[in-house]
């Protein structure tokens, strides 16, 4: 089973096999989470990302995909990039949040790693609302969980108080 965990913080911090990045699908940097883990993983990470554009993903990464990297600088061993979609009222995109964390812990298991840090994926400027984030997320865990996998802890990092406590309410809601 894994155990799931909350942490109110920086996910740069975060000592872990893998650390998820809610990157942009051009997967050479940008704002919120992206930016702070190439700032702090330092180059490597962009190097290894210019090396994936080059060799198999030329138009860049699809929202839902993942794909792992060194971690340069991090305390992990990988960033495991995964673009996220971006809310729309108009068209439910859910199944493309639930694959972000499907797809990050299939990568996680391809990689050997057991400890994996999230952040809430699409919920910053991608805006897609905490509360449904935190819901597709928890409920996207527990049935990967239950269909299997080597991870074991599946840490989300959390900015704020409103997203811990979407989080809290999403873990709580299913048992």
């Amino acid at each position: 089973m894994v155990r799931i965990v909350l942490v109110r913080g920086d996910i740069t911090a975060e000592a872990v096999d893998a650390v998820v990045n809610a990157a942009n699908s051009s997967l050479l940097g940008g704002g919120g989470v992206d930016g702070a883990i190439h700032r702090k993983g330092g180059p490597e990470i962009l190097a290894a990302c210019r090396e994936l554009r080059r060799s198999h993903y030329g138009k860049g990464l699809r929202t839902g995909q993942a794909v792992a990297t060194t971690a340069g600088r991090l305390p992990a061993r990988h960033v495991i990039h995964t673009v996220g979609p971006v809310w729309s009222a108009e068209e439910d995109r859910s199944a493309l949040l639930a694959s972000c964390y499907r797809e990050s812990l299939r990568v996680a298991d391809e990689e050997g790693d057991r400890t994996v840090a999230f952040p809430a994926v699409s919920t910053g400027v991608y805006g897609w609302p905490i509360d449904d984030g935190a819901r597709i997320a928890v409920e996207t865990v527990r049935a990967v969980a239950a269909a299997g996998t080597g991870v074991e802890e599946v840490r989300f990092v959390l900015f704020d108080a409103t997203a811990y406590a979407a989080f809290e309410a999403a873990v709580a809601a299913g048992g």
